[in-house]
């Protein structure tokens, strides 16, 4: 029959094993979501690069077209207002661009997983 000391000593090694365990599966959730977020990003990337590159080609020849066809009366306004839109556009898209950033939040499962830890290993009467 074990005594005492042998009986804590045991519990101790099977809080610390747990205690193991479960930073281990915690750090293998947080490299598998680092993993998917960098695969989405790189995805991301390429994409909307790509978009961009043809976005900015048919931008311009869309207004080379329009300055053209008002060369002889009011060039030099309709390329003022053309490069104020683009500029107002930018604008626009740079605001949507922030918003997007700040709505996604890297390794969220893990935060949400490691907070439940946490207020799972507080006491009772905090």
């Amino acid at each position: 029959m074990a005594g005492p000391a042998e009986n804590v000593i045991g519990a101790a090694r099977r809080l610390i094993a747990n205690l193991i365990d479960t930073g281990e599966t915690r750090l293998r959730l947080a490299v598998v979501e680092w993993e998917a977020e960098r695969e989405r990003l790189l995805t991301l990337l390429l994409l909307a690069g790509a978009g961009l590159i043809m976005l900015s080609f048919a931008v311009g020849m869309l207004l080379l077209l329009i300055v053209v066809m008002y060369w002889e009366e009011n060039r030099l306004q309709v390329i003022a207002i053309c490069a104020g839109a683009l500029f107002v556009i930018a604008a626009g898209l740079i605001l949507a661009a922030r918003r997007v950033a700040r709505r996604r939040k890297l390794m969220a499962a893990t935060l949400r997983h490691l907070d439940h830890d946490r207020q799972a290993l507080r006491p009772e009467h905090e």
